[in-house]
């Protein structure tokens, strides 16, 4: 009788161990379809001639690619993050209006853009928020206010901050439209049909990575509805459709995704009301029984696509960078 107990146990303990690396191997269901995705055909940024480039030196030596515009002397400086995928690109409209009254610099993060390091890949968990402390420290003036300003998962990225070792360096924050977590309120089914996660994998890669093993972590887990269209066209070198663990989980807010939001200073919320990806109706009351900082613009008829470029969200940002 005890042996078979034994046996039972050992059988149970081997299958506990096993069950998290098969789960990382688990495959795909499907790839994403990009018609069941964001409306791209809304899309203008890809057309304009965009801002040159400069790079900025991170503690490990990579260099990030960025766009500054300067703007005049004593006012704060504006770091613009962009959303998944992409690049810095879709922000220069907004970083052009803002920078009447703002230094602002637009970066493409690691992993992302024409000079991505491993595309769709980081080192570690964490190293987007150690990459903005080191581009705020080496370009922020003494004493200069420093903004942050979040596009999709770039808002995402900026909520993770607020909550993480590096959040002090932030004095106020503007979220467009940020993914807070797949679970949250706001988030609708795979943000919309716009990005496709391997959710066994992500199961058990965090397991995996709860106890301290990440060999793993490099593994792809999200893959994006980026159209043929986009792909194939002059941008197209600068996506990137498919994500790592560690990259996925560097950019947004943690799975404790309420404490984050909890540690925002005083900022601005915009979102469009014809959101495909989220709940723009359900920021405010998500939001607010957490963290009483914020104010909130719901730009009418707009999608996700279209806010960042939205006559409504400039006027915003610029009154709120403005003080």
């Amino acid at each position: 009788m005890i042996t078979t107990l034994l046996a039972i146990a050992a059988i149970l303990i081997a299958v506990a161990i096993a069950l998290p690396f098969v789960m990382v191997l688990w495959p795909w269901n499907a790839a994403p379809d990009p018609l069941e995705g964001l409306e791209f055909d809304v899309v203008n940024h890809m057309q304009a001639e965009p801002l040159s480039t400069e790079t900025q030196a991170m503690r490990d030596g990579y260099p990030m690619v960025l766009r500054r515009l300067d703007g005049p002397e004593g006012g704060p400086l504006v770091v613009m993050i962009h959303g998944s995928a992409w690049n810095g690109m879709p922000l220069e409209s907004l970083g052009r209006r803002v920078a009447q009254y703002a230094d602002v610099l637009i970066p493409d993060l690691r992993g992302h853009g024409a000079a991505p390091g491993r595309r769709g890949d980081v080192d570690y968990i964490g190293q987007l928020e150690d990459d903005l402390a080191d581009l705020i420290s080496a370009q922020a003036e003494p004493g200069q206010e420093v903004i942050l300003l979040g596009y999709s998962s770039g808002g995402g990225l900026v909520v993770r901050f607020a909550g993480g070792p590096h959040g002090d360096l932030m004095d106020r924050a503007v979220l467009i439209a940020p993914f807070l977590q797949h679970d949250a309120p706001t988030t609708r089914t795979e943000s919309g049909g716009w990005a496709l996660p391997n959710v066994k994998r992500i199961i058990g890669l965090t397991l995996l990575d709860a106890a301290g093993i990440r060999a793993f972590n490099s593994y792809p887990v999200l893959r994006f509805a980026m159209p043929k269209a986009v792909l194939e066209g002059r941008y197209g070198h600068m996506a990137t459709p498919e994500y790592s663990f560690r990259l996925n989980a560097s950019f947004a807010p943690r799975r404790d995704w309420k404490a984050d939001i909890t540690h925002l200073p005083p900022f601005l919320l915009i979102a469009g009301t014809n959101d495909e990806a989220f709940h723009s109706e359900a920021y405010e009351p998500t939001m607010t029984p957490l963290n009483a900082n914020g104010t909130y613009r719901m730009v009418p008829d707009k999608t996700h696509l279209e806010i960042p470029d939205a006559p409504e969200t400039a006027e915003a940002v610029v009154g709120f960078v403005r003080g």
